[in-house]
């Protein structure tokens, strides 16, 4: 009997296709222009669609392509340069996790950042994978400081009180 990997569960697998999908797409629009609509239907003509979050993909694609301007002036204070002058690959990957980060409160900081920082791997330059997670972990400490503040707490139990000086 063939020993089985610890496989995630298919629902995960699913959002991170979505993911890796929608960074494709993304590069694509800010390439060509094209529409979010015109790269769905693309996508789903051309790729194999079954095995994706096709709602997840939807809702990063349409969400960067209508809000990119508003996600890169919320991704600016984190940059060390104007976003236009950050690599495409890298700024569709920082454009896919600020709509999660801002709009998906039910997914973890911690995940956003952990696929982000894959797609990098996946997708961008040596490197990539360093400066995307330098600036996530900025905008976190900042979009979801109640969520971190919380982990902290969790991670770091109250330290029992030191002993009563003697008297």
């Amino acid at each position: 009997m063939a020993r089985q990997k610890n496989r995630l569960p298919e629902s995960v697998l699913r959002r991170q296709r979505a993911r890796r999908r929608a960074v494709q797409g993304i590069y694509q629009w800010q390439m060509t222009g094209t529409g979010s609509r015109e790269i769905i239907t693309q996508f789903n003509e051309e790729q194999d669609m079954s095995n994706t979050d096709s709602d997840l993909f939807k809702f990063l694609l349409s969400n960067v392509i209508n809000k990119h301007e508003g996600l890169d002036e919320k991704l600016q204070p984190f940059l060390d340069r104007p976003i236009c002058q950050v690599d495409e690959t890298e700024r569709a990957i920082l454009r896919i996790a600020a709509v999660e980060l801002l709009n998906s409160i039910e997914v973890p900081a911690k995940v956003v950042l952990n696929e982000a920082i894959e797609l990098a791997h996946r997708f961008g330059a040596e490197q990539s994978h360093s400066f995307i997670n330098g600036v996530l972990d900025k905008a976190v400490a900042d979009w979801r400081k109640v969520e971190m503040d919380a982990e902290k707490l969790a991670d770091n139990p109250i330290a029992e009180p030191a002993e009563k000086p003697q008297s």
